[in-house]
């Protein structure tokens, strides 16, 4: 990026604004390639082949910017032009270049096919072997993909770069995660010395929007653990007993990929309260999750389990048992450090002149992470919208910025006014002492 001309960074906001539009890609394409960008033009093109596969430009682009020679028919235009008679073309293709409907001969296929492997995609998934168009006799699973026995291919990202040095601020959180969590997880010599196995459960509650996935994928970085991603749509199914089989995969899924951090999204929905359902097959769904949480037998061992909710106090008391998730943590709005951190990196990529990050901090206290994303995409909005007015492209400035933070309100309020009668009134165990401690300071109460 930082040998780019200002004119190819200019078009890679235009393409990332209409990424969809394949011949302004194919543009920004070209201009790379005439900067001896060759990596990157091919890049380019290979995005621009997902959107039009059969975009004629795109492909002799692709087959230039890897430096394979032309089609046949591109070959036989030129030659055309240039007044030959094209008998090269009629000769027989050779050993290299197959005949088969669709694609023009010319050049080794199988060479461009492996160079753009990595960078497109197959777009169709290939089918299975066997009969075609027939019913199947068995009967299909929840996602109607074949035998409900069979297991069920739940994805785990492999143990990602992003640690707790990447969360922005939130010192104390890291600390806590630190001291309770991540310490005898690091240490399973010193773990077994004292009899601490190598599992876990931690429960992250707060407000919106203010990072709690990103910490659990931080988390798994930490670790050097795979990440497995769940919500209530991965689980519940209409059918009776597949919600319960669902739940079980899962686990079995992070059990074997162990170590792994299986995190738990709006965990309130999976676990809610079983005296406030009147359905039995959620109930029974839930009992699941405890069951799988309890791992008998120490079949867990490995497997971290992060749960996210908004809502705790709408969670199944069973589910924060000792041995379940028995440790909370707090997951309040983003402090200076994290803010400063988070409008850095929303305004990386962002044409803007005489920003003061300070200011700019100062004046967006108590706004989540996705608040502050908010006040860049509209400062981004009020710039753009001027220079379509005028006809003069501009900068974003500190203008656009604080103005745009003043229209937008912390979209945590409605949450700490709900949170507030819950821990004045229902903090049982103390449970909600930080929370109540953090209203105090902002004068909530």
């Amino acid at each position: 990026m930082s040998n780019e001309s200002p004119l190819i960074q200019s078009m890679r906001t235009a393409v990332h604004a209409a990424p969809t539009d394949v011949p302004l890609r194919l543009h920004l394409a070209e201009l790379l390639l005439g900067e001896g960008l060759g990596e990157a033009a091919v890049a380019e093109a290979a995005v621009a082949l997902q959107h039009a596969p059969g975009d004629a430009n795109a492909r002799a682009l692709m087959m230039r910017a890897m430096g394979l020679p032309a089609p046949a028919d591109e070959k036989a235009e030129n030659a055309e032009k240039a007044g030959t008679t094209g008998e090269a073309e009629e000769s027989a293709p050779s050993a290299q270049e197959p005949t088969a409907p669709g694609r023009p001969t010319g050049f080794d296929w199988a060479a461009a096919e492996n160079e753009v492997a990595d960078a497109v995609p197959p777009r169709f998934v290939a089918p299975a072997p066997g009969p075609e168009n027939t019913a199947p006799e068995a009967p299909l699973a929840a996602d109607g993909s074949g035998d409900p026995g069979d297991a069920t291919a739940w994805e785990v990202d492999k143990p990602g770069s992003v640690t707790l040095a990447d969360v922005g601020g939130m010192q104390e959180i890291k600390d806590r995660l630190e001291a309770a969590f991540l310490a005898p997880m690091r240490n399973p010599e010193l773990g077994r010395l004292y009899g601490k196995s190598l599992r876990g459960g931690l429960l992250m509650y707060g407000p919106p929007g203010c990072g709690k996935t990103f910490i659990a994928r931080a988390v798994a970085g930490e670790l050097g653990a795979g990440f497995m991603s769940v919500s209530i749509n991965d689980v519940l199914d209409m059918w009776m007993g597949n919600s319960e089989r669902n739940m079980h995969e899962v686990f079995e899924t992070a059990r074997r990929q162990a170590p792994c951090v299986l995190f738990l999204d709006e965990v309130d929905a999976l676990g809610a309260k079983r005296s406030r359902m009147q359905h039995g097959g959620m109930r029974n769904t839930v009992n699941q999750l405890l069951t799988e949480l309890d791992g008998v037998g120490g079949a867990n061992e490995g497997v971290f389990v992060l749960a996210a909710t908004n809502v705790p106090w709408d969670v199944d008391i069973a589910l924060r048992r000792p041995g379940r998730l028995d440790r909370t943590l707090l997951v309040l709005p983003p402090d200076a450090p994290a803010r400063e951190a988070i409008l850095r990196y929303h305004l990386r990529d962002r044409p803007i002149e005489s920003v003061d990050l300070g200011k700019l901090v100062k004046v967006t206290e108590d706004l989540s992470g996705a608040d502050l994303a908010h006040v860049c995409e509209s400062a981004s909005e009020r710039a753009l919208l001027d220079s379509t007015r005028t006809g003069v492209v501009r900068l974003i400035n500190m203008k656009d910025l604080l103005g745009a933070a003043k229209e937008v309100r912390p979209s945590t309020d409605p949450w700490f006014a709900s949170a507030r009668n819950v821990a004045m009134f229902a903090n049982e165990g103390g449970m909600y002492d930080e929370l109540l401690a953090y209203l105090k300071r902002k004068r909530k109460l």
